[in-house]
């Protein structure tokens, strides 16, 4: 099984979108390597002010044996066009010309950074240029042998380790893109496209930024997949795809001059190729090491002080500016974001806040036959407004959903597993429910995958996984479940996963018998809907007799907030068919005005945020069934004395607080903005002496567009 990797060597990935962009045959087809091997710049920071006038930031260190020139060839300036031309010449309106340019200033930015970082780390460290200079020498024969060994004089063996690994996950995820390709031409079954594959939750199969592993290798074919360490093989892979995949991985890389005529491809680490990846992670390791160490520096002044200010600040901010003008609140709670935190709500005159609030909504839809017959049926006799409710509310009662996550099976990659005893599934009591997704998430002790963050992983595939004498999945069979079933199935859950579950309103659980003989939705005075007649049965969670939501803890695995939330997202994974409103932040705003929702839908919602979060409201519209769960609500929160939200310095790193998410970013916008400055200072006082541009070698390439 595949999994997603974090790290992607950029300039590899270049080398596969060729043939998609704007150009790109006149760049790829070229058949002189020569001139693709030409230096179009050259960078020698060493050369600048800061080195050679006093005064400067390593003026008098002998650090000039640190720097040396490095060149900038004409492949690179390719295979930057390669990745971001397109982007810059049909989306932002560049000419070649300029953004040939473009990338070049780019390219020599980067390599002006790398050597500054070079310089930086040996001054902090006080490194040794003799050693920095044995190093170089013994690297190897070529210059990007050479250049990777000096780059990785600046690194500890770990960080060497991480980038190694981070440039090998890399060149497998292209090659099992390239041999994907070649399964499915092969294999009989066909996998759903990765296009028609149901969204993941966020963090579903991704390795953790700082892992690694050391006996990650290559995969060949010409190798067994055993021997790469924690590498897994794609679906279906076999020594004779892999081999065809890596096959014409290697001719890609010939056709675009990236590997020389002669070299041995049997071992892709040994090629010029791979050393030039190999410098070119070690520059980001390198620049990266230079950005923690003045990350440090920058994080030294947050102090408790600074820190509580800020919040003070922010919150007598919007408390004036959204009493002021409400627009400007509605505009702003509509982003709200674990990066974008609104803090309070505008006030009504009795002082209480407005009901303001997130929902998530699923929806179970009609089928395409009950939409069209809904489309043509006649209106509803004696409704004034000429509604088709009476229509629509027989077509719900033989409405029916199945769990949508189907693709987590069919697609090139199989994100499910077999549930085994010891593991925590919910199956409501049907043998047949036996897979649930995204073991390497979830597994005790694991340390390589991100956790998903509000999602428990513990609700089964709802319905039947069918295999054939190979073992392999053949079909599935899911269950279809009418509206009754599926609130069977939210309650059931939460209490099997949280023991909460979901009481309704004043007692009333929906009645079916009498919801699906009902024709008449008009009000008393017959002149208008009484919209609370469409609602199937509304409630609220079952919070223990005292409790109060605390939306400081809502992201907080463990929490009962988080429980509950975590089982509502993944519940909406299972069947929500309004995908938009997968992976949000907290659901859809809510406000209490007139909205472009459709009424049903509006009204439930405002209900639900005004009696504050874990209200849920059940009700039908012209799509489906909504299940509309309030996830945060301004209801909830007395103005007088307890905020929706409130900063503790003390919890600045308890993680998915509220403190500690709103200290993360205060903490990035001041470390971003110290970091970026220094960059920008150096690189604009020095670009000019360290830098030479020849562009008479590449004014072909500017001409592409005439």
């Amino acid at each position: 099984m595949k999994r997603k990797k974090q790290a992607v060597a950029i300039a590899l990935s270049a080398v596969l979108a060729c043939g998609a962009l704007a150009g790109c045959d006149a760049l790829t087809t070229h058949d002189n390597a020569k001139d693709y091997a030409q230096t179009v710049a050259t960078v020698d920071i060493s050369k600048s002010k800061a080195f050679t006038e006093e005064g400067g930031e390593f003026y008098g260190l002998g650090l000039d044996e640190f720097i040396g020139e490095t060149v900038i060839l004409k492949r690179q300036l390719v295979q930057g066009f390669l990745s971001t031309g397109q982007t810059l010449v049909q989306y932002y309106g560049m000419s070649f010309a300029d953004a040939f340019d473009y990338i070049m200033d780019s390219l020599v930015q980067r390599q002006i950074n790398v050597q500054y970082a070079k310089a930086f780390l040996a001054k902090e460290n006080n490194l040794d240029a003799n050693a920095y200079t044995t190093a170089v020498a013994e690297g190897g024969e070529s210059y990007y042998e050479k250049q990777a060994a000096g780059l990785g004089f600046f690194l500890d063996q770990e960080e060497k380790d991480k980038a190694q690994y981070d440039l090998r996950v890399s060149v497998n995820s292209q090659i099992d893109t390239i041999e994907e390709g070649i399964i499915d031409v092969l294999d009989e079954h066909e996998h759903t496209p990765d296009s028609e594959v149901r969204t993941l939750p966020t963090g579903a199969e991704t390795e953790n930024e700082d892992y690694y592993d050391t006996e990650y290798a290559i995969y060949t074919g010409l190798n067994k997949a055993e021997d790469c360490g924690s590498y897994e093989a794609v679906d279906g892979s076999l020594p004779s795809t892999r081999k065809k995949a890596y096959k014409e991985f290697v001719s890609r890389l010939y056709s675009n001059n990236y590997i020389e005529k002669g070299e041995n491809t049997r071992n892709f680490e040994e090629t010029s190729y791979y050393f030039s990846l190999l410098a070119s992670q070690y520059e980001t390791a390198v620049i990266d090491k230079m950005e923690d160490a003045l990350k440090d520096e920058a994080t030294a002044n947050l102090t408790e002080d600074w820190a509580q200010a800020h919040f003070d600040e922010t919150l007598d901010n919007q408390t004036d500016l959204f009493n002021r003008d409400r627009s400007s609140f509605e505009t702003a709670f509509d982003g709200m974001s674990d990066t974008s935190f609104i803090l309070t709500a505008p006030k009504k005159t009795n002082n209480e806040y407005e009901a303001y609030g997130y929902v998530i909504n699923i929806l179970l839809p009609f089928s395409d036959a009950q939409s069209k017959q809904l489309e043509n049926a006649s209106q509803d006799y004696n409704d004034p407004k000429g509604g088709k409710y009476a229509t629509r509310t027989k077509l719900l009662e033989k409405l029916t959903a199945t769990d949508q996550r189907g693709t987590w099976f069919t697609g090139h990659t199989d994100y499910s597993y077999l549930a085994e005893e010891g593991d925590k599934a919910f199956t409501n009591n049907d043998d047949v429910r036996k897979y649930l997704f995204f073991e390497d998430n979830f597994g005790e002790g694991n340390t390589r995958y991100q956790r998903v963050k509000n999602y428990l992983g513990q609700y089964t595939y709802n319905g039947e996984v069918v295999l054939d004498d190979d073992g392999d999945i053949d079909y599935l069979v899911p269950n279809k479940i009418n509206i009754g079933g599926f609130l069977n199935e939210v309650k059931g859950y939460l209490e099997f996963a949280t023991d909460h579950t979901l009481v309704p309103y004043n007692g009333e659980a929906a009645n079916p018998d009498e919801y699906f003989s009902r024709s008449d939705y008009l009000n008393e005075d017959r002149t208008d809907y009484d919209y609370e007649k469409f609602i199937y049965e509304k409630g609220k969670v079952d919070w223990d007799g005292g409790f109060h939501y605390n939306a400081n803890e809502m992201f907080v695995a463990g929490t009962e907030e988080n429980q509950v939330l975590s089982v509502i997202n993944e519940l909406s994974f299972a069947y929500n068919t309004d995908t938009a409103g997968l992976n949000t932040y907290l659901g859809y705003s809510v406000t209490p005005n007139k909205t472009d929702y459709v009424s049903e839908y509006e009204y439930a919602a405002q209900w639900a945020v005004r009696n504050g979060a874990g209200s849920y409201a059940v009700v039908p519209s012209q799509f489906g069934w909504h299940f509309i769960y309030c996830t945060f609500s301004f209801a909830d929160y007395d103005p007088e004395g307890n905020n929706a939200f409130s900063f503790d310095y003390e919890k600045r790193e308890d993680e998915d607080t509220f403190s500690y998410l709103f200290f993360e970013q205060l903490k990035s916008d001041q470390i971003e903005t110290y970091v970026s400055k220094q960059f920008q200072k150096f690189v604009k006082e020095n670009k000019d002496d360290s830098a030479t541009i020849d562009e008479s070698k590449f004014s072909d390439l500017k001409r592409l567009g005439d």
